[in-house]
């Protein structure tokens, strides 16, 4: 056995028993499985969006360390930026022709795009680009630019003016917005995607439930900041990533209605956990370049308690019915706004106090699709909320129900949020959700 096999052996056994026997890949691996998924998307899945969205040339303009959102996503695994400028040509012939993937660069983008800038030819590498564009001679030329959509506004002031200044007057005409080609690349989940996304949210799941509980938790000493800074670590020792920093949060009997009222900037840092306390925690993770998005509670029992109160299991079957009225609505072609209107409408029929504000998921955090409400629109999204919903799309079904418990006093808040997908067979959630509040320390 070599040394460098033994090793490497070392370390996969130790990431698959540090993740409680679920395997986490090593780097390469990783690499080899993001390519994989890559080169599909771009072979199988961009040529259907393009057609569905009526654009046949789409470019992509970024500088190094200022990459389009989008671009980033198409970059290969061991490209971790983009080089001096990079752009992207993807240009559709029609018919049974397969999709050119075109880099106007100085270098072949990986083994996807093949790089087509000779400088010999060309010295000015956006001569190089009009070149091409008189050679396709496209009916409809897509660049990133959106009103209401960071993620598909890609395209710089700068670089927007030198492509409009080089581009003959002849085309101009024929540059568009690829708002909508834009976001159904980013939202739009491949199949190999959606075998791999349950395990994704299986690993945050598990993370969650180890920093929430009794190995990291001691009431009366233990603070939400220690068990924040915990989940930060936990994330760091399976050689993951977190794409915010989690948060943790008390509701209690003792403090009135003060920590319903309180808004996430003005949370208290640094409160001791006690006995007693109902624990909220928001949490995600970024492996294979998807993300998880979780929200779940547990209650710290007191010395005498062996379960978790009975009137706070009926507040979270509460947050359930919410979280099924709201994706019973989903439907293929109804807006953000839409779906909004009528969850909110049959909740308020049922008398569920509550609110939704949900976001789509995938290659980023709060991505590009239909906004589902936000906290402070209920009303609405002007924009996000407007465009539809479809199939093969991941969100993170966020919301709350508030529930008035007699034994507390007070209205306490159920805020949920979990990982799922609409697909042409409904919604459904990729690692299931919390159906029942788990203890501090676990009973069972």
């Amino acid at each position: 056995m070599s040394r460098i096999f033994f090793t490497v052996l070392l370390i996969g056994l130790f990431t698959i028993v540090n993740a409680q026997h679920t395997l986490i890949l090593n780097q390469q691996e990783r690499a080899e499985v993001i390519d994989d998924i890559l080169e599909d998307r771009l072979d199988n899945l961009l040529p259907e969006l393009m057609r569905r969205e009526g654009i046949d040339m789409w470019v992509i303009i970024s500088r190094e360390y200022n990459e389009d959102p989008v671009m980033k996503t198409m970059l290969p695994s061991t490209w971790l930026s983009a080089r001096r400028r990079t752009i992207m040509v993807f240009y559709d012939k029609g018919g049974d022709n397969p999709l050119e993937k075109i880099a106007i660069a100085r270098y072949d983008v990986g083994k996807l795009l093949k790089g087509a800038w000779d400088l010999n030819v060309f010295p000015d590498q956006w001569e190089a680009l009009v070149d091409l564009i008189k050679e396709k001679n496209p009916k409809k030329i897509g660049i990133n630019k959106s009103d209401y959509f960071a993620l598909a506004d890609g395209l710089v002031h700068t670089e927007h003016e030198q492509f409009m200044e080089k581009l003959p007057n002849a085309y101009e005409n024929r540059v568009v917005s690829a708002e909508r080609l834009a976001i159904a690349w980013l939202e739009t989940r491949s199949e190999k995607e959606l075998q791999i996304y349950p395990m994704i949210a299986h690993l945050g799941h598990k993370i969650l439930q180890e920093g929430l509980s009794e190995k990291n938790i001691h009431p009366g000493i233990t603070t939400t900041t220690d068990v924040e800074w915990r989940l930060r670590q936990l994330v760091t020792d399976y050689g993951l990533k977190t794409w915010f920093h989690p948060s943790v949060s008390v509701q209690r009997a003792a403090e009135g209605n003060q920590e319903f009222l309180r808004s996430f900037s003005r949370r208290p840092d640094h409160e001791v956990i006690r006995y007693g306390d109902l624990l909220h925690v928001d949490f995600g993770i970024t492996y294979l370049r998807l993300n998880t998005d979780q929200q779940q509670h547990f209650y710290v029992l007191k010395p005498n308690e062996k379960e978790v109160p009975v009137f706070l299991q009926a507040a979270l079957k509460n947050g359930n019915r919410l979280q099924d009225i709201l994706t019973s609505n989903f439907k293929a072609g109804k807006t953000g706004n839409q779906i909004l209107s009528a969850s909110l409408d049959q909740a308020k029929a049922e008398g569920i106090n509550g609110s939704i504000y949900t976001h789509p998921i995938g290659l980023h955090g709060h991505a590009a699709g239909p906004a589902i409400g936000m906290w402070d629109k209920q009303q609405g999204v002007k924009g996000t909320g407007d465009y539809e919903l479809f199939p093969n799309t991941a969100y993170s079904i966020e919301l709350f129900a508030a529930t008035e418990v007699k034994e507390w006093g007070k209205l306490v808040r159920i805020m949920l949020e979990e990982d799922g997908v609409y697909g042409k067979d409904g919604f459904y959630f990729l690692d299931g959700r919390m159906e029942d509040i788990l203890s501090i320390p676990r009973t069972k």
